[in-house]
């Protein structure tokens, strides 16, 4: 089991840039395919990026690449979303998730991570 706990989200001006974090506590992180997720109000929640366990592979929503940038670092047991050029679109609340169960595929349904959590609200301004 992992706990997960996201931080760096906030009040930024359309066009700049924020770094999300999610530490991870438990000594199986390292192997855990991670997730990034976000849900808007009235919408559902939607997929971002994911990233294997390694760091090696990354998958990205066609219409978020270039922009975002997934990572991790598992000396740290800590995930990291870099968004840049944000926009009023990209309003959310950003969740990280944990995949344990990793195949040769990167998911994106939000139904293969297991673990998820509390989120952490992107509001961008126009």
């Amino acid at each position: 089991q992992v706990q997960l706990v996201e931080s760096g989200g906030g009040l930024v001006q359309a066009g700049g840039s924020l770094r999300l974090s999610c530490a991870a506590s438990g000594r199986t992180f390292s192997s855990y395919a991670m997730g990034w997720f976000r849900q808007a109000p009235g919408k559902e929640r939607e997929f971002v990026a994911a990233i294997s366990w390694s760091g090696d592979s990354t998958y990205y929503a066609d219409s978020l690449k270039g922009r975002f940038t997934i990572s991790r670092d598992n000396a740290k047991n800590t995930v990291y979303l870099q968004m840049n050029s944000l926009k009023p679109e990209d309003t959310a609340v950003y969740y990280c998730a944990a995949d344990p169960l990793p195949t040769m595929h990167l998911k994106r349904a939000y139904y293969e991570y297991h673990y998820w959590g509390q989120g952490t609200q992107v509001t961008v301004s126009s």
